[in-house]
């Protein structure tokens, strides 16, 4: 597999991507996450492929089967400045992977598009809905660590906070 940015004639894929993590979330136990709003928006990932944020997971055979959003910074998150019962495990530049989501044709997608993420700063955020037990499991599995929960602007439920540093 390899990633890549994702282009504006990725988009009608990666909407399709979508879709089927909405399902995917909902048969496992996760409706709410992204089913109740349709989430995430195509202005939005219109803005991400914009900004350069947006990246595609590519199979073996070049067929696009993964997509997610990436940023490295300090302090790029607002949603991650405040963080209820516990703290961040470090406090420097870091990076951020949103809207991660496969087509569940191939097995370790989501654990290779972290992993890519992870190898390019060394540290970096996550966080997943209480629901997504899928996501949590991927993510412990990988060696993140809890560190608290944080609220997005999106909605009031409260997410699960990970982070992992190398």
């Amino acid at each position: 597999m390899t990633i890549r940015k994702t282009t504006e004639k990725d988009l009608k894929r990666v909407m399709e991507i979508y879709g089927y993590a909405r399902k995917f979330m909902a048969d496992h136990g996760n409706p709410n996450q992204w089913g109740k709003r349709n989430w995430p928006p195509e202005e939005l990932i219109r803005s991400d492929i914009e900004k350069g944020y947006s990246y595609v997971c590519e199979n073996n055979h070049g067929d696009v089967v993964g997509t997610f959003f990436f940023n490295q910074g300090k302090d790029i998150e607002p949603t991650y400045v405040t963080i209820y019962d516990g703290e961040w495990i470090g406090d420097d530049i870091y990076g951020v992977v949103h809207r991660i989501a496969s087509d569940g044709s191939e097995k370790g997608i989501g654990s290779f598009c972290i992993k890519w993420a992870l190898d390019q700063c060394g540290h970096l955020r996550i966080d997943t809905h209480g629901d997504n037990t899928v996501m949590q499991g991927m993510l412990k599995k990988l060696g993140f660590t809890h560190c608290g929960t944080i609220y997005v602007y999106e909605d009031n439920d409260p997410r699960l906070a990970f982070e992992k540093i190398m």
